[in-house]
């Protein structure tokens, strides 16, 4: 807070007219921020609106800290324009609120930070929309908030005030879906990754991944149902002793448990040559790329990585000097062994075949197999308000800033008093070099008159045959030209 009576940094803080007076546009109060990197008055930006809470925080979190905006939807917009349009690996995290309040700057920021797991929206209560969203959710008042993992799963609603430190909690806890899906980005944390490490640590040298690939869809969501009550068997302590009378079984579970298996789901269509990669059989089109075929058969597989423990602890580097030797610099350090599953859709079936593969795999040896692994895409571009308004048109001002000064400036400058006297001396000045040039052109005309008069008396002819057409100008004497010496004038009567 800065006083007016501080004359030197309200002067400092103030704008100033092209006389150079000093003022405040709004009038007092008057806020300004200096956004990061600005070190003079002429970077800083200004609040415009009118001053509530709700608008200084929106201006604060939008135009200083380059936060995102979560938008409000209807009953009827929510589904078409954020369910339908949220990317499907992504969590969905719905707020409810009764006064219709903008999101705070804590959550715009958790928003930000988890951009890449979550997606955020508002929705604004009313009791008469009450069995919608009780059908729908299962909120039964607001304020509330609701988690939407994966689809036919039941929403995590969380009733009451929200506060910032525990939001931020419960969305760290939440941010992956429980199946979690295979990317790029949750390709090392999930240790599904040749290039990385197991989730288990660095020392193990066998791990183990099983992915469901396909394409999104029914069939998909269904076999994604399944994979999560596998996963959720193998977890739960009650059901490992009931099935500890399997010893094929409890391989899985313990594996799972120390974090030598992973289970996760890929996306077919989109990392297409991942697909292919490990699904390299007849029938894979109708799993990986885009969908040729009417039907979808999503496929369960699983890799077994294995890392040699002598190249991790002894590396040299050499330059490559043939074409081989580069190729074989490019492989990944780990191995890998993939097989795909057969079987139906039962969970018992597929924890037996997880456990024999985990078994057979620990215990026997198998060829030391090391390929080069293609890269998983991207599947989210970068946001628009990730590059913030700095990067737009300068450092330190965005465009609508930008255009918002400029169109302040050419009213500034209406309203001098000088702009009268200027405009009147540039349309004097014109005028007289209109004047001016007329005038020199006239004076050469008139010098430039006699000698043109000479030289048109000794070309009168020529120029008098030249204006003529071409056709006329020398032509042969004709018969009627002349006047025969026997002719006379007939006389007309006075009929005629």
């Amino acid at each position: 807070m800065v006083e007016l009576g501080e004359v030197q940094v309200a002067a400092y803080l103030s704008e100033r007219k092209p006389m150079g007076r000093f003022f405040f546009r709004n009038g007092l109060p008057s806020v300004v921020a200096f956004p990061s990197g600005c070190k003079t008055s002429d970077c800083l930006i200004r609040f415009e609106g009118e001053l509530s809470v709700d608008a200084v925080i929106d201006w604060f979190a939008m135009a200083v800290l380059n936060l995102p905006r979560i938008f409000y939807y209807s009953k009827e917009s929510l589904g078409p324009r954020f369910l339908a349009k949220s990317s499907p690996h992504k969590v969905k995290v719905i707020f409810f609120s009764k006064t219709g309040e903008r999101a705070t700057p804590a959550i715009r920021q958790a928003a930000r930070d988890y951009w890449n797991y979550a997606t955020f929206a508002c929705v604004l209560w009313r009791e008469e929309e009450f069995s919608v969203w009780w059908n729908t959710f299962g909120v039964e008042s607001a304020p509330a908030v609701v988690f939407l993992k994966d689809p036919g799963l039941k929403p995590l609603v969380y009733h009451g005030s929200v506060n910032d430190s525990w939001f931020l909690d419960v969305l760290e806890q939440n941010k992956q879906q429980e199946l979690p899906q295979l990317r790029s980005l949750t390709s090392e944390e999930l240790g599904c990754d040749a290039r990385g490490y197991s989730r288990a640590g660095r020392d193990t040298l066998t791990w183990y991944c099983a992915i469901l690939a396909g394409r999104l869809g029914p069939e998909l969501d269904s076999m994604r149902e399944t994979m999560r009550r596998v996963q959720e068997t193998l977890s739960k302590s009650s059901e490992l002793k009931a099935a500890s009378e399997d010893e094929h079984s409890i391989t899985a579970a313990v594996a799972l448990k120390s974090k030598r298996l992973t289970l996760s789901w890929l996306d077919g269509e989109t990392q297409k040559n991942y697909c292919f990669f490990y699904l390299n059989i007849e029938s894979s089109y109708e799993t990986c790329g885009p969908r040729r075929v009417p039907t979808d058969v999503p496929r369960l597989f699983i890799i077994r990585y294995e890392r040699n423990a002598t190249e991790d602890t002894f590396k040299v580097d050499k330059k490559a000097k043939s074409i081989w030797e580069f190729h074989q610099q490019e492989v990944d350090p780990a191995a890998q062994l993939s097989v795909t599953y057969n079987g139906s859709a039962e969970v018992s079936r597929i924890i037996q075949w997880m456990s024999n593969i985990i078994e057979d795999g620990d215990s026997r040896k198998h060829p030391f197999y090391r390929v080069k692994t293609p890269e998983l895409v991207p599947e989210d571009a970068e946001p628009f308000w990730s590059r913030g308004p700095q990067g737009l048109l300068s450092k330190s001002m965005g465009t609508k800033q930008k255009i918002q000064r400029t169109i302040i400036r050419i009213y500034d400058y209406l309203g001098d008093p000088r702009i009268g006297p200027a405009l009147l001396l540039g349309a004097l000045m014109s005028f007289g070099s209109i004047w001016l040039m007329r005038t020199q052109q006239n004076r050469s005309v008139q010098s430039s008159q006699p000698s043109q008069a000479d030289n048109g008396d000794k070309l009168k002819p020529r120029e008098r045959c030249r204006e003529r057409n071409a056709s006329k100008c020398n032509l042969p004497p004709s018969i009627t030209d002349f006047e025969p010496k026997d002719s006379y004038q007939m006389p007309l009567s006075d009929s005629d």
